[in-house]
C-alpha cells in the first residue's frame, strides 16, 4: 500500500485501496459528469508530462484561480506538484490589484482560471507579472484551454522523467504558498509543505468518521486551506466527491448529490437556519406549535443524553414530526457537518445536531494547515461551545495572556519572502495564533477572543468586540455588525440589517416601510426594532460594554467592496472608513 508521505500520494492511495468509479464529480451544462480514481491520476499524469515538456522546474510557481471548486482543479493540483513546483491558488473574489501583487509575489510563471471573469481580471495584469502563458477551464474565445496541456501530455514516453521528479520530492518540500487576504494590510504568503497538509489529514481522518461508500458535497473555496485539506481527507477516506455548482444553488445540488458529509463556514450554517426559521412563521395552527416546539427543545440539546431520557424521548417526537422535514431538504443522507473558519454560535450546534443533522466544530488557522483542534461525536468528543479536543501530535500552550501557542507537524514552513514576518509570530517551535482561549479539565479547546480586537474605552474599560458581536448575530433582523469605541466614551455599532428578512417582515406585519434599503436603514420602525435586539444582548453584558448607540448602513457589506476578506471576516479598518460619516455620528458631542 502506497506510503502516504506527500500530497500527490493521496489518489495512489485511493486507486490501491478503494478504486472508485466516481472518484470526482462536477456538473457541466446540466450535467453531472464523473472521472474514476485512475482517470484523475491519469490525467495528473498528463498535466505533469505536459509541464515537463513546458520546461517548468522544480520549485516553479503555478497560479490556479477558479469560481467554483471543480475537478479540473484538483487535476492540476496533482500534475502541479508531482514535478515538484508549487501550486499557488488565489481567491478569485480579490481585485486586480491584488492579482498582480500575488502573481507577483509568488513570481508564478503560469496561470489557470476557471472563467472569463476571472481571466479580464487576469489579463488587465498581466504584462505586469511574470506569466508566461494564461489557461482556462471553460472554452473561452481568445484563450487556451488546459485540455491543451492534456493534448500535450498525451505521450507516455515521458512518464519516467515525472516518476523520478516524484521520488525526488520530499515530504519536508515546500508544497504550496497559500495567500491570506487578512484583515488589515497586504496579504501574507503562508508557506506549507507536504507533511504540514499530509499530517493534518491523518490526524482529521482519526476524528472525522466517514467510509468508503460515503458521498461529500464541496462549495467552500479550495484555495482556502481549509476546503482543501477535507478534499485530501476525503480521498483517503475513499469517499466520492461531488462539487457544487456554486453557492446559490447548494441547497438544489444537496437534493440532488445527497451527500453524507458537506463543510460550510458558519455563516452559511446561519442563513440555513435562518431560513428554515422564516418558513416556520408561514405555518399556521398546530402545525406552527409543533414548529416552535421542537425548535425550543433543539435549543436546549447536550450531547449524550446528558438531559434525561424524559428529554430524549420528547426529542425522538420532533425528530420524527419536525426534523426529518429538515432532513429530507439536505438530502437526507446527511450524518456530518463540519464548521471552521470563525466561531459557531453555539444556538446553532445545538439545534441542527438535534435535528439530527451534526456539525462538529473545529478550530485553526492557515499557517497550522490548518486544524488545531475538532469535536469528534465518538468516545466524548463533542462539547458544545468548545471546538474540540487536540488533534494527535499537536500540542497547544496557553500563554500568560491567554493567547493560543500552536506546535506540531501542522504549522507552516514560514512566511514568504518575509523571515521578520516569520519570526514574530514564532517563540521557538510555538506559533503565536492571535487567538485567545483555554483548555478545561476534559480538554476541550475554548476560543475566548482574539488579542488584536480588544480594546479599551477612554474611561480605561476592556471591551471584547467578537462577544458582543457574535450575540448580536443570532438576530434575524441583523446581518452584521461591527462593535467600535477603542478610546471612546463608549461601545457603540455600525450595523447591517439583514435587508432580504426585514422586506419579508415589513410585508408580513404590514408596517408602513419602503422595502428599499435606504428606506429600511432610515426607518424609525426599524430602528426601534433592532434596538429591542441590542436591548436584549446588552443584558448579558456589563454596564462598561453595553452599546449605546448604533447606526445602520443602507448598503450591504461585501467582498468586491472591500467591508471581507474572500473568507467572510470583517476588515475593520476599511468599515470604518467607509462609514466614517456614521462612526462620527455616534460619537460627534
Amino acid at each position: 500500500m502506497t506510503e502516504i508521505t506527500r500530497l500527490f500520494d493521496f489518489p495512489y492511495y485511493q486507486l490501491e485501496k478503494y478504486n472508485l468509479d466516481k472518484a470526482l464529480t462536477t456538473k457541466y451544462d446540466g450535467e453531472w459528469k464523473s472521472i474514476s480514481t485512475q482517470e484523475y491520476i491519469d490525467k495528473a499524469n498528463a498535466i505533469s508530462r505536459a509541464l515537463l515538456k513546458l520546461g517548468v522546474q522544480k520549485n516553479d510557481k503555478i497560479a490556479v484561480i477558479s469560481t467554483t471548486n471543480r475537478t479540473e482543479w484538483n487535476i492540476m493540483d496533482i500534475g502541479i506538484l508531482q514535478v515538484g513546483a508549487q501550486n499557488i491558488p488565489i481567491y478569485p473574489t480579490i481585485c486586480a490589484d491584488d492579482y498582480e501583487y500575488v502573481l507577483n509575489h509568488s513570481e508564478s510563471i503560469y496561470c489557470f482560471v476557471s472563467d472569463e471573469e476571472v481571466l479580464q481580471k487576469v489579463l488587465k495584469i498581466k504584462d505586469k507579472t511574470h506569466l508566461k502563458e494564461v489557461y482556462s477551464f471553460n472554452q473561452i474565445n481568445g484563450c487556451k484551454h488546459y485540455s491543451e496541456l492534456l493534448e500535450l501530455g498525451k505521450d507516455n514516453s515521458t512518464q519516467q522523467e515525472v516518476e523520478a521528479r516524484k521520488n525526488a520530492i520530499k515530504s519536508s518540500d515546500l508544497a504550496t504558498i497559500i495567500y491570506t487576504s487578512g484583515t488589515t494590510g497586504i496579504p501574507k504568503g503562508v508557506m506549507l509543505s507536504h507533511n504540514n497538509i499530509v499530517s493534518n489529514v491523518l490526524a482529521c481522518g482519526k476524528r472525522i468518521h466517514l467510509s468508503h461508500g460515503s458521498r461529500a458535497l464541496s462549495f467552500l473555496p479550495v484555495c482556502h486551506i481549509f476546503e482543501r485539506m477535507m478534499l485530501y481527507l476525503y480521498q483517503y477516506n475513499g469517499i466520492e466527491i461531488y462539487f457544487a455548482e456554486s453557492i446559490e444553488k447548494v441547497s438544489i445540488n444537496l437534493n440532488e448529490v445527497k451527500p453524507h458529509i458537506m463543510t460550510a463556514v458558519p455563516r452559511l450554517y446561519e442563513k440555513m437556519y435562518d431560513r428554515i426559521y422564516a418558513r416556520g412563521e408561514d405555518l399556521s395552527g398546530i402545525k406552527k406549535k409543533l414548529f416552535y416546539w421542537a425548535i425550543n427543545l433543539g435549543l436546549q440539546y447536550e450531547p449524550y443524553g446528558a438531559n434525561g431520557w424524559w428529554y430524549e424521548k420528547k426529542l425522538g417526537v420532533a425528530r420524527k414530526l419536525i426534523f426529518s422535514k429538515w432532513q429530507q431538504g439536505f438530502g437526507g443522507n446527511l450524518k456530518l457537518m463540519v464548521s471552521g473558519s470563525a466561531p459557531l454560535q453555539a444556538r446553532l450546534t445545538r439545534i441542527f445536531t438535534a435535528a439530527g443533522l451534526p456539525i462538529m466544530e473545529g478550530y485553526g488557522l492557515t499557517e497550522t494547515s490548518p486544524v488545531v483542534s475538532i469535536n469528534d461525536m465518538l468516545n466524548g468528543g463533542f462539547k458544545i461551545g468548545a471546538v474540540g479536543k487536540i488533534i494527535d501530535e499537536v500540542v497547544v500552550k496557553i500563554a500568560e495572556d491567554d493567547e493560543i501557542l500552536v506546535k506540531g507537524p501542522n504549522v507552516m514552513l514560514g512566511y514568504y519572502k518575509d523571515p521578520e514576518k516569520t519570526a514574530s509570530v514564532m517563540t521557538g517551535d510555538y506559533f503565536h495564533t492571535g487567538d485567545k482561549g483555554k483548555i478545561d479539565s476534559d480538554g476541550f479547546l475554548s476560543i475566548t477572543g482574539r488579542k488584536k480586537e480588544m480594546f479599551k474605552t477612554s474611561g480605561g474599560k476592556y471591551v471584547v468586540p467578537a462577544l458582543l458581536e457574535n450575540e448580536l448575530k443570532q438576530s434575524l433582523f441583523i446581518e452584521q455588525i461591527m462593535v467600535v469605541g477603542e478610546n471612546e466614551k463608549m461601545p457603540a455599532a455600525i450595523i447591517q440589517p439583514n435587508f432580504e428578512f426585514i422586506k419579508e417582515w415589513i410585508i408580513k406585519k404590514r408596517k408602513d416601510v419602503q422595502t428599499d434599503t435606504v428606506s429600511i436603514a432610515n426607518s424609525e420602525i426599524v430602528i426601534k426594532r433592532i434596538q429591542k435586539e441590542i436591548d436584549t444582548c446588552n443584558a448579558n453584558f456589563g454596564h462598561w460594554e453595553q452599546i449605546k448607540r448604533f447606526e445602520l448602513t443602507h448598503s450591504v457589506w461585501n467582498i468586491d467592496d472591500g467591508h471581507l476578506t474572500p473568507t467572510m471576516k470583517m476588515k475593520r479598518d476599511v468599515i470604518k472608513e467607509i462609514y466614517k460619516d456614521l462612526y462620527d455620528k455616534i460619537y460627534s458631542p
